[in-house]
C-alpha cells in the first residue's frame, strides 16, 4: 500500500472530527438546504467537494506557497470570496418577499446555482488552500515514495468525509426547510436568516487574518 495504514487511520479520525465541527462550509450548505431543499443542499455540497479536490491538487503542487511569497494575492482572493458571500446574502434578503411561483421548483435555490455557489464560496477561500497544504503533509511519509499517490488517497478521504457530513446536513436542512417554506411567513424568515448567515460568513472571511 502506498501509504502508512496507521497514518491513514489517524488522518481519517482527525478529519472526521474536524468535519463534524460546524464551520463555514457546513453553515453554507445548511443555508442552501434550508432555502432550496434537499437537492440544493446536496448540490451545494458537491460544489464544495469539487473545490476541495482543487485545493488538494494545489496543495500537492505546492502552489499555496504563492500566498506566502505574495501576501497581496491572499488578500485579493480573500476579499473576492467575502464579497461573493455578502452579495449572495443581500440578494436572498432582497428577494425574500417573492411569491412561491417565482421560486425554483422544489425550493428557493436552483440546483445549478447551489452547485456554483458552493464551488465558488469554497474556492475563493484562500484559507482552505493554506489549511490543506499545512494539514495533509502531516500524514504523508516521504520514505514510502510516490507522494502524489499519498496526496490522492488522503484527498479522496477528505472529500468523501466532507460530502457525507455536509451532505447529510444539507438534506436534513432541506427537509425541514421544505416543510417551513410552505408557510410564507416562515419562508421569509428562512430567506432572511440564510441571507444573514451568508453575510456573516462574508464579513468573517473579510476581517479574519
Amino acid at each position: 500500500m502506498p501509504i502508512d495504514v496507521a497514518l491513514l487511520a489517524a488522518f481519517t479520525v482527525t478529519t472526521l472530527v474536524a468535519m463534524i465541527t460546524p464551520g463555514p462550509d457546513m453553515l453554507f450548505v445548511l443555508g442552501c438546504g434550508m432555502r432550496g431543499g434537499p437537492r440544493a443542499g446536496l448540490l451545494a455540497t458537491a460544489g464544495v467537494a469539487v473545490s476541495e479536490a482543487v485545493h488538494v491538487i494545489v496543495a500537492a503542487a505546492g502552489l499555496a506557497a504563492l500566498f506566502t511569497a505574495v501576501p497581496t494575492a491572499f488578500t485579493v482572493v480573500r476579499f473576492a470570496g467575502a464579497a461573493y458571500l455578502i452579495y449572495l446574502g443581500v440578494q436572498m434578503i432582497r428577494n425574500r418577499r417573492k411569491g412561491s411561483d417565482e421560486m425554483a421548483v422544489g425550493g428557493g435555490m436552483l440546483g445549478r446555482r447551489a452547485f456554483v455557489s458552493g464551488l465558488l464560496t469554497n474556492l475563493l477561500n484562500p484559507k482552505m488552500v493554506t489549511f490543506t497544504i499545512a494539514f495533509l503533509p502531516q500524514f504523508i511519509d516521504p520514505s514510502l515514495g510516490n507522494v502524489w499517490a499519498q496526496f490522492a488517497i488522503l484527498g479522496t478521504v477528505l472529500i468523501v468525509l466532507e460530502f457525507i457530513v455536509d451532505g447529510t446536513v444539507g438534506v436534513l436542512a432541506g427537509r425541514i426547510g421544505g416543510w417551513l417554506r410552505r408557510r410564507q411567513a416562515a419562508k421569509r424568515r428562512i430567506d432572511t436568516a440564510t441571507g444573514g448567515i451568508f453575510i456573516g460568513l462574508g464579513i468573517r472571511l473579510a476581517v479574519e487574518r
